[in-house]
């Protein structure tokens, strides 16, 4: 015999989410001297996690907002680095179709916030999102008071979304996209991130997988409209600081400080292999396989050997991935020490922000990090663009859509291990024709995943009516 149905009303869940945020909120307060020394922790490497402190956690934003202008507020928050170069397509198409919007980009990280500030200059504001603490949220949107809310990829808060529904804030998640893994660990907390994502106007997804996910997350009753529109990253182009950039890196490793060096000259420069935003223990297993792969004599011979181009994915790892090449006895520079590349110089670590898209301008192969360790992987859509063939290992859950088909339409390969990284690095190296069918595929795949950024404008004119 079956039981009576079990029915949930509108008070009961509206009960449970407020006592769920309750729980939630004390375990923040709770956590607030250990986020505190978190943040002193990572100070010691990177000093910009002393500042903002005010507004972090307490929402306090005194001074700013300079560059406002007399139409409305449009904020849009993107996480860090990966976010804030999605946003930007999206940034500039505001700016220039609206040129009275007050835009204010936030961020969580010095990182984004410098890559911002990099991307966008003075035309936009810019500040740290207040933490999840609800005095700390209603008072950014009391300072703030934008009309609409974008807020890229991935970041769902609960108080957060509560306080932008008292403020009456209109929001949208935009470029959204959800992994398995992270829609699992959203599901454990239904109380808390399922009214939070329906507290969202519109979700627009970048893929119909995330869509799916989406609408698992919102549930069935009240869930905002998902609908896909594509990812804004495939609506880069490659800035002309980029390219000006691109060419000095060319400069540099085409001369030693006592003059233009034959033997990378002729090569064409084929010999750049880059390691593009690698995290923590990559470099040393990419270093050790290369040493494994190149032999120590041959490896000494000016000019015939390919030049090894690591840019760490975080700026605070600059350093310890330089003194790992030190201590293997490879020839190692930095970029920004401003000299040319020694005709020796078998390592370049790219120590310098915001200039990934120079990176992949000039290198004859990429290896896309955090896909050889079980990190998810970065996004590669930016080698893509540049032409620039792309490796990447068995670890893309993070971009799983695009690395998987840039693996199917011959943009990019994947390999095993760190091994079969460099013996691929130093095959494609020497393979013209090879990498030209491999660079053209990738600017192919990028330009058939276009529009995004104006399928997204249209839906913010015609949700919102924001500008009419």
């Amino acid at each position: 015999m079956s039981g009576p149905a079990s029915t949930r009303t509108p008070i009961d869940s509206s009960l449970r989410e407020r006592v769920s945020r309750l729980v939630y909120t004390a375990l923040w307060v709770v956590a607030t001297p250990a986020i505190a020394l978190y943040l002193l922790w990572r100070s010691r490497r990177q000093p910009a996690y002393r500042s903002g402190w005010g507004e972090r956690f307490l929402g306090r934003y005194r001074g700013q907002g300079a560059s406002r202008r007399t139409g409305p507020c449009v904020w849009i928050h993107a996480v860090s680095v990966g976010e804030t170069r999605a946003a930007a397509p999206l940034v500039a198409a505001l700016r220039t179709r609206y040129p009275d919007l007050s835009v204010v980009v936030t961020h969580m990280t010095p990182t984004g916030r410098d890559t911002a500030i990099a991307l966008f200059g003075d035309g936009v504001a810019h500040a740290f999102l207040a933490y999840d603490y609800p005095f700390g949220v209603a008072r950014f949107f009391r300072y703030w008071r934008p009309a609409i809310g974008i807020v890229m990829e991935t970041e769902i808060w609960p108080n957060l979304m509560a306080a932008a529904r008292d403020a009456g804030v209109t929001m949208l998640l935009v470029n959204g996209r959800l992994s398995a893994k992270s829609l699992r660990s959203a599901m454990r907390w239904t109380s808390l991130m399922r009214p939070a994502a329906r507290s969202f106007t519109r979700i627009l997804a970048q893929s119909e997988n995330d869509a799916t996910r989406f609408a698992s997350l919102s549930g069935n009753a009240s869930a905002p409209p998902i609908v896909r529109v594509g990812n804004l990253k495939f609506d880069i182009e490659a800035p002309v600081a980029q390219r000006e950039i691109a060419t000095r890196f060319r400069d540099r490793i085409a001369n030693d400080v006592a003059g233009r060096v034959e033997g990378r000259v002729a090569c064409s420069m084929r010999g750049i292999l880059l390691f593009a935003s690698t995290r923590e223990g990559e470099e040393a297993a990419i270093f050790d396989a290369w040493m494994r792969r190149v032999p120590r004599e041959v490896d000494r011979i000016a000019g015939t050997f390919p030049l090894l181009v690591v840019v760490p994915r975080h700026p605070q790892r600059f350093g310890e991935v330089f003194a790992l090449a030190k201590a293997r006895g490879l020839n190692v520079q930095r970029r920004s020490d401003e000299l040319p590349i020694a005709a020796d110089t078998q390592v370049w670590i790219g120590d310098s922000m915001g200039e990934l898209f120079a990176y992949f301008l000039v290198a004859d192969v990429a290896y896309v990090g955090g896909s050889l360790v079980p990190l998810g992987g970065q996004n590669l859509i930016e080698a893509a663009a540049a032409g620039c063939p792309i490796l990447i290992g068995p670890h893309t859950f993070n971009f799983s859509e695009a690395s998987d088909e840039a693996v199917r339409v011959g943009a990019a390969l994947r390999v095993a291990d760190f091994d079969a990284l460099i013996e691929a690095s130093v095959a494609l190296a020497s393979d013209d024709v090879r990498r030209r069918r491999m660079a053209a595929a990738g600017i192919d795949f990028v330009a058939a995943h276009r529009g995004a950024t104006q399928r997204t404008m249209d839906i913010i004119e015609q949700e919102l009516n924001l500008f009419a």
